[in-house]
């Protein structure tokens, strides 16, 4: 196991780091504290060819350049205060409206114009045995994109030599304020020598929030039983597409309530033998397969994105929890501690 450090760009003047995990087995993860922003996780396939295998650049330059900014893909990031959408841009908290940043039409996508994925965190390499690990933290001032409270952030990145990559979130406030952390990596098994569609997705869900014509979660639960985004057993997402003429933007209602650590997904591809499962805390999953990606992005190299090209499964709190009527911990209260976790293990 290794974990080592170099130095990625400049922003504002900081200097920017880059942070490399290895394990035993050819597993190598890199993550930049801009942003706290995995940029590469390189696995081999069942033949042992090392491909990478999510959406990301090999240079910090290149997040910057206009068609990321106006497409706004998220590749990689850390998210928050309030991952997804919050309807109109505002919710109502121990008796006060607060207006939020507004950056998605009407709404607050992942915390708004300067969200914790354009943000320099602090970052140390973490002494673990027989573990690669990088703690990250930050601190959201009061008010910041429109939420109130200060909050101490802090997010941890280890990988493991059973290949497992997992990502720990701790964040206190010292005024109630909502709260709901993920990472936005989009995960392609083939190494982007086809698209997500041919892979095949497991999800343990009997429901799903209903979403508003603006992509805002409802306060409706929808049952999943008999419906063709039902994807408690194996399905091509290629296949679902078809049936329902689009690409997936759902939120997920795991089938736990106990935010405890249990397997929630498992996605694979049979052409290159990778599959990855998925544990989480969390008591869902915003789950999207890069339908408004630009096909204009691609790595350095020339692995090309795009529609389709990687999938994001995002665990996390309701979308538009604040406004939702006893969503389950959107609020964290003054002094409490949010704890989330989520595990990535890959195989092939």
């Amino acid at each position: 196991m290794s974990t080592t450090v170099s130095i990625f760009g400049t922003f504002k003047e900081q200097e920017v780091n880059l942070f490399c995990l290895k394990n035993a087995n050819g597993v190598e993860v890199k993550i930049t504290n801009y942003g706290a922003t995995i940029t590469s996780i390189i696995t081999p396939d069942k033949s042992g060819k090392l491909e990478d295998i999510v959406c990301g650049f090999n240079n910090f330059e290149s997040y910057f350049l206009e068609e990321y900014k106006t497409n706004a893909p998220y590749f990689g990031s850390t998210v928050g205060r309030y991952c997804a959408q919050i309807k109109d841009s505002k919710f109502n908290l121990n008796g006060l409206t607060y207006q939020l940043a507004t950056n998605c039409g009407n709404n607050n996508l992942h915390g708004g114009v300067e969200g914790f994925d354009k943000k320099i965190w602090d970052a140390k390499i973490v002494d673990n045995n027989n573990e690669a690990s990088v703690e990250m933290s930050l601190v959201s001032a009061n008010l910041e994109e429109g939420f109130p409270g200060n909050v101490i952030i802090k997010v941890v990145f280890t990988l493991t030599n059973a290949n497992e990559l997992c990502i720990e979130y701790n964040a206190v406030p010292d005024e109630d304020t909502p709260l709901a952390i993920t990472n936005h990596t989009y995960f392609n098994l083939s190494g982007f020598n086809k698209s997500i569609e041919n892979h095949e997705a497991t999800i343990l869900a009997n429901k799903k929030l209903a979403m508003d014509e603006t992509g805002s979660a409802l306060d409706k639960i929808v049952h999943l039983d008999n419906e063709v985004d039902d994807l408690r057993s194996p399905k091509k997402i290629k296949e679902i597409h078809k049936k329902m003429n689009d690409g997936f933007a759902h939120y997920y209602i795991f089938n736990k309530s106990d935010f405890q650590l249990k397997k929630v997904a498992k996605f694979l591809c049979e052409e290159s033998g990778r599959s990855l499962e998925i544990s989480t805390t969390e008591p869902g999953v915003l789950f999207y397969t890069g339908t408004y990606t630009s096909d204009k992005l691609e790595r350095e190299n020339g692995q090309k994105f795009g529609k389709y090209s990687g999938f994001c499964f995002e665990t996390q709190r309701y979308p538009n929890g604040p406004n939702i009527k006893n969503s389950p911990k959107s609020i964290t209260k003054k002094g409490e501690e949010y704890k989330s976790a989520t595990v990535y293990k890959f195989k092939y």
